[in-house]
């Protein structure tokens, strides 16, 4: 695992620091000996496929989960003993709703509140100012059940935040949403960052964790295999020319030919009838459109492409990102 200079330095004491978590259900290894910290008012984003670990790993940070090993710290409090010991400090917000379909929105909301041990008149506040600020009002005396799924995930996050806790833990908080909800909720997340929320997000999305992120960790089969900041992952591919190429019908073995006749490229496999190439230095589209075309084929389209965390996340992991973008499944206690 390649850890920058500022995951070592002591300037600061971590909102979060963990040492050598492990996880195991079975012979199923979940989470192995992960060890890494989030600054105070970081937006620290914990990036992986379905089943990668993450959901695990975040289940152990918020007491939901023992580990096999490693020592927690939530805000300086050792909570390897005493997984609830920081609970006051946080706040959760699942994978999947964990409020009442039989309440209507605002219930749920004073309800939570009422678990942290706000009283009647302030929590009830807090939930209309909530229930405003996630465009949820309309919706306020309407039973939960009967919710759309983004407006379950708006609230359910609410919920997370009823109590102003100064640090958040955001499980997949995008999935399965449509899209103006997901970007609703992206601008909440960025908000409550700005206003010195520290947030530990986790997302199978690569697009978000770029947007969003201070710092990433990359998780592969329950091992933190690499942690840094987004503009530190994305400089070496900058230093990179990609192009894509797209034709009027597959190609067979055209990556080979490509780099035959080209030697300085490298090329993907194609996908469907498009090419990736990639150059170290800049891409002469001439001579290659020509000699594409003297083999025969018809080139539609040949696109500049900006480099991004996708193309850093495939260099590190080896894994392929079309992974990543998937509809998330059910995979269980080593999700």
């Amino acid at each position: 695992m390649t850890v920058p200079e500022t995951e070592t330095r002591e300037e600061s004491r971590p909102a979060i620091a963990v040492e050598g978590l492990a996880k195991s259900f079975g012979d199923v290894t979940a989470v192995a000996s992960a060890t890494f910290a989030v600054s105070e008012s970081e937006l620290f984003g914990f990036l992986g496929p379905n089943g990668a670990g993450k959901t695990t790993t975040i289940n152990m940070l918020t007491g939901l989960a023992r580990p096999d090993a490693g020592r927690i710290r939530i805000a300086g409090i050792d909570c390897s003993r005493n997984p609830k010991a920081a609970q006051h400090l946080v706040g959760v917000v699942p994978d999947e709703s964990n409020l009442y379909p039989e309440l209507t929105g605002f219930e749920n909301l004073c309800f939570c509140a009422s678990l942290h041990g706000m009283r009647k008149e302030p929590r009830r506040t807090r939930a209309r100012e909530l229930l405003a600020m996630f465009d949820l009002e309309e919706a306020a005396n309407r039973k939960f059940a009967g919710y759309s799924k983004g407006m379950k995930r708006k609230l359910t996050i609410a919920a997370g935040i009823i109590h102003c806790p100064p640090i958040l833990f955001l499980d997949e908080p995008t999935t399965g949403i449509d899209v103006a909800s997901a970007r609703q909720i992206r601008q909440l997340i960025a908000d409550l960052h700005r206003n010195g929320t520290t947030i530990f997000l986790t997302t199978h999305y690569i697009e978000e964790a770029e947007r969003l992120c201070d710092r990433i960790a990359f998780i592969v089969s329950g091992r933190v295999v690499h942690i840094d900041t987004v503009p530190n992952l994305i400089q070496p591919v900058r230093e990179r020319h990609t192009m894509q190429i797209a034709f009027s019908k597959p190609a067979a073995g055209l990556g080979e030919k490509i780099t035959g006749a080209f030697p300085d490229l490298d090329c993907s496999e194609p996908a469907g009838n498009a090419i990736r190439v990639e150059s170290a230095e800049p891409i002469r589209v001439g001579p290659l459109v020509r000699f594409l075309e003297d083999l025969g084929l018809e080139v539609m389209e040949a696109r500049r492409l900006r480099p991004s965390l996708e193309d850093v996340f495939i260099r590190i992991t080896g894994l392929d990102a079309a992974l990543m973008r998937k509809e998330k499944e059910k995979p269980g206690d080593a999700s």
